[in-house]
């Protein structure tokens, strides 16, 4: 298998999790221990504890989901982009309808790097 199918079997599975609804488990699975993920210009966090956390925390605080949907995938050299569109309610922030851009940055098969691309 190249490397651009592995990469896409890899993003794949994982957007197969966030869809089924198993976001934590894909995230065990594909996210290394020293992960940094970035939403749009904010300072990365670092660490997959601490995002382990936020992920739980932003999972845990969706009141009403309506759905989510891959757009589209793109593969690259140890890099993979998806465009998202997610309709939900937070309880924090109320609804949310939008898409988002993820990349991901990959390193001996897990992600090493994600940042989040979306209008605030």
């Amino acid at each position: 298998m190249s490397q651009y199918e592995t990469l896409k079997a890899k993003i794949d599975d994982l957007n197969n999790s966030i869809l089924t609804g198993k976001a934590l488990e894909g995230f065990d699975k594909h996210y290394a221990d020293n992960v940094e993920m970035q939403e749009n210009d904010a300072e990365p966090f670092v660490g997959k504890e601490l995002n382990r956390k936020r992920e739980e925390e932003f999972f845990g605080s969706i009141t009403e989901f309506r759905g989510a949907a891959v757009k589209s995938v793109a593969v690259g050299d140890n890099v993979t982009m998806v465009l998202w569109h997610f309709d939900y309610t937070h309880k924090d922030w109320g609804v949310k309808k939008y898409d988002q851009v993820a990349i991901q940055e990959w390193e001996n098969g897990l992600i090493v790097r994600e940042r989040f691309i979306y209008k605030p």
